[in-house]
């Protein structure tokens, strides 16, 4: 069963607060873990050049999104499966890095993905 569409700004929004907790807390593991996660979000948003929208961008709608002065890009609205995806795949690429980086006898980097890892997977149920 896929989670129901207010559940998407709940992963944000827990997530965001728990950056600006990791940035007070100056812990760097999370901050960077966050941070990128949360740009894939917003990234997986954004709509396209050339994506057409329904009234968006046309020389005939008032308050259009092109042209002079304007400074809001459109964006869609990502469904709560399509978010607990996305921040799944984050963890997932790192813990497939982190092997990537132990056989390369780099364990140190290894180890700091898995920690962001951990940290991503912690926002998943």
């Amino acid at each position: 069963m896929d989670p129901s569409p207010h559940e998407t700004p709940a992963l944000r929004e827990r997530m965001s607060a728990a950056l600006t907790r990791a940035m007070k807390a100056r812990d760097q593991v999370a901050v960077s873990a966050l941070r990128s996660t949360l740009g894939t979000l917003a990234n997986a948003e954004a709509i396209g050049v050339g994506t057409s929208v329904a009234g968006v961008g046309s020389k005939d709608v008032a308050g259009s999104s092109s042209g002079v002065g304007s400074s809001e890009a459109v964006r869609r609205t990502l469904a709560g499966r399509e978010t607990a995806d996305l921040v799944l795949a984050e963890a997932v690429e790192r813990e497939n890095a982190a092997v990537g980086y132990e056989v390369a006898g780099q364990s140190s980097r290894a180890e700091r993905l898995r920690a962001e890892a951990t940290v991503i997977r912690s926002f998943l149920p």
